[in-house]
């Protein structure tokens, strides 16, 4: 998303959001595995300057989430009052055109935005996305279907709204009694008012069940969702011994595998890459091989913790797959109880788990026999 740099953003988040229950305002709410607030300033993350405006008992929550990230600014008791707060932040500061967007509506599609950004750099003073009427408009009164209204011509109005600085600066001025939205002050003020093209998907949350409606929608379109793939690799020499531990497993062999814990080369292959998806290294990092505390330990402890700091991180493992490659032993049978320890380990459901084995076809130092290697890709979804 390219934004001239004289472009900046207004992200209004100082109501309380009642309507929309969960105990929290609803900008402060989990949607998907983080804040709908945090999901909204994502969505304008291309813009040089962002401000965002917080009821005062948020601030310090505000600091904790995106102190450096974007400008934070208390809001008024109005929208208006906060969106002219926002507005005076900016003046002085280089910035030509500002849009003003709704906190709570995190699934603006960069599409959206853009449509503003285009008609304010073609000319328009003032642009906003809208999408039109289709349904039938009734009134209605005691529960009962008194008339019908026209629809023609009638648009559902969408945020970010997007104005020249200067000119909705003093729109807001000349209306301390502040408006509906911003349009409606600009339209006071005589700025022609651009419709731009908005979207479904541009959800604003109101009440309990919109936030059922994100999720679905979020579920629809994997690009609204934060999707991880980590991959692993292990190796482990053979060495004196009457068993190998892999994925978990004791399997008979006439030798063990060398390692500084239980060497099984399918629990650390997938450990790593539950790890590089987070991008949090690898097992020596979180278990170093030099601390003798770790020295024949269990690798399930490993592959615990990297599955316990993906959910601290706010993160489903989707599913595992691994490959243990190697000429002996045969793998054929003891694959099933691998899939299951695998999936007691990490809570998943074993149709989530994919254990195989392959050969080198003889080349290599799996196919002289000397030790064996594993491969593993994991796949990780916020929320």
């Amino acid at each position: 998303m390219q934004i001239p740099s004289t472009f900046a953003v207004i992200i209004t988040a100082a109501g309380r959001g009642t309507r929309a229950g969960g105990g929290l305002p609803k900008q402060w709410r989990d949607l998907g595995g983080e804040s709908v607030l945090s999901r909204t300033i994502k969505a304008f993350r291309g813009f040089p300057r962002i401000v965002v405006t917080l009821h005062p008992d948020d601030m310090e929550r505000g600091l904790a989430e995106f102190g450096g990230l974007v400008t934070l600014g208390a809001g008024g008791e109005t929208r208006s009052q906060s969106v002219l707060a926002g507005l005076e932040s900016l003046e002085g500061s280089g910035i030509t055109h500002v849009l003003i967007h709704d906190g709570a509506r995190p699934l603006v599609p960069a599409e959206v935005i853009m449509g503003v950004v285009s008609a304010l750099q073609a000319g328009a003073p003032a642009a906003a996305p809208a999408l039109a009427v289709t349904d039938a408009l009734w009134r209605a009164e005691g529960g009962l279907v008194t008339g019908t209204a026209d629809r023609e011509g009638l648009f559902r109005a969408q945020t970010p709204q997007g104005f020249a600085l200067e000119r909705i600066i003093a729109a807001h001025r000349a209306a301390p009694e502040g408006a509906a939205d911003d349009v409606e002050l600009a339209r006071r003020a005589g700025l022609p008012v651009t419709v731009t093209e908005g979207s479904e998907t541009n959800l604003k949350l109101t009440w309990p069940q919109d936030f059922d409606r994100a999720r679905r929608m979020m579920e629809q379109d994997m690009s609204l969702t934060d999707i991880r793939l980590g991959n692993g690799f292990d190796v482990h020499a053979f060495g004196p011994g009457d068993h190998v531990w892999l994925c978990g497993i004791k399997v008979p062999h006439d030798h063990a595998l060398m390692g500084h814990s239980d060497a099984d080369v399918g629990l650390h292959a997938l450990t790593d890459a539950i790890y590089g998806a987070l991008a949090e290294g690898d097992i020596g990092r979180h278990f170093p091989p030099s601390d003798p505390q770790w020295k024949g330990a269990a690798s399930d402890i490993f592959l615990r913790h990297a599955v316990a700091l993906a959910a601290e991180k706010g993160f489903r493992i989707g599913n595992a797959d691994v490959t243990l490659i190697c000429e002996f032993p045969k793998i054929g049978p003891h694959a099933g109880a691998m899939q299951a320890r695998l999936a007691e380990i990490t809570g998943l459901d074993p149709d989530r788990i994919s254990v195989k084995a392959t050969t080198s076809e003889r080349l290599g130092f799996t196919g002289r026999g000397e030790g064996i290697a594993c491969i593993a890709t994991a796949t990780l979804v916020k929320g």
